[in-house]
């Protein structure tokens, strides 16, 4: 453009389509703003009545996004698009089916997260398991569910996914279950092990005596012991202690319980025959 050009430019134009684009942006921002603090009120409120964070976390976030589209359609009408978004709204019928096709996943996504919302298969801390991810629920948000894993990698899982595939919660009710085996020597005097067994579990620090106390039988006869299984129960909402501390501080009492009874835990014993009848050498 040179000299002339920039001379003959119309700026009165120029200026309008400034102001517009400026009042547009700014009245974007506001409703930006305004569903920031919506979706931070309605949290509060939420979660207040309903006592569920995971729910409450997503009906303020789509109350949110509403909010945000309301004002896409305020700033069409303010930059003059209004025509624009008549059209639109008159082919709703082809647009939807071409849009709708083209954004299948997120559109499932979307509805999977809306009945996973009100489902509630599970809520925030809980542990699931979907497809071999285990982990801590973190949020669920319009599109995926965010789970940290023991390693501690965040890993955001499709609400589809979740709504398709069998989901298991370790923690919903409470209460889950851990056990062991603990293999005897045979000629062991097995009932008395037994009670000892039981009576030890029962005082390891977040093993639940009362409610679900432990229950401990007799397994298997394997080739060198008589296993016995243990097992417990533990509150899933109570985090003083982790499970996985429990069900170690558990198996070590009660090894160490049994030794100090006496009782023999003999390894695997392999028998050799020699059919031959010559002699068996071992170094």
């Amino acid at each position: 453009m040179n000299y002339l050009e920039f001379l003959s430019t119309d700026w009165p134009t120029v200026q309008h389509w400034l102001i517009i684009t400026g009042i547009a942006t700014a009245t974007f921002l506001l409703f930006v703003f305004i569903a920031r603090k919506v979706k931070s009120f309605l949290r509060i409120r939420l979660v207040r009545r309903m006592d569920d964070d995971l729910l409450a976390s997503f009906l303020s976030g789509l109350f949110g996004s509403i909010v945000i589209l309301i004002g896409l359609l305020v700033v069409f009408r303010i930059i003059g698009l209004s025509g624009v978004v008549s059209g639109i709204l008159a082919g709703a019928g082809i647009s939807a089916f071409i849009i709708g096709f083209a954004l299948k996943d997120i559109g499932e996504n979307f509805l999977a997260g809306i009945i996973l919302a009100f489902k509630r298969p599970f809520r925030v801390g809980d542990i699931v398991d979907i497809k071999g991810l285990r982990g801590q629920v973190l949020t669920l948000n319009l599109r995926d569910t965010q789970i940290k894993t023991a390693d501690g990698k965040d890993v955001f899982i499709p609400n589809a996914v979740l709504l398709k595939n069998p989901l298991i919660n370790f923690t919903i009710d409470g209460y889950l279950r851990y056990d062991f085996l603990v293999g005897l020597d045979y000629g062991s005097n097995y009932e008395a092990a037994v009670d000892l067994i039981k009576k030890t579990i029962s005082i390891v620090p977040g093993v639940l005596s009362d409610s679900k106390p432990p229950q401990v039988w007799v397994v298997d006869l394997a080739e060198s012991t008589l296993n016995i299984q243990a097992t417990f129960w533990v509150d899933t909402f109570d985090r003083v202690i982790s499970d996985a501390v429990v069900k170690s501080n558990a198996i070590i009492q009660v090894i160490t319980a049994l030794e100090e009874a006496g009782y023999n835990m003999p390894a695997r014993i392999i028998e050799l025959k020699n059919h031959q009848g010559g002699t068996l050498k071992t170094s």
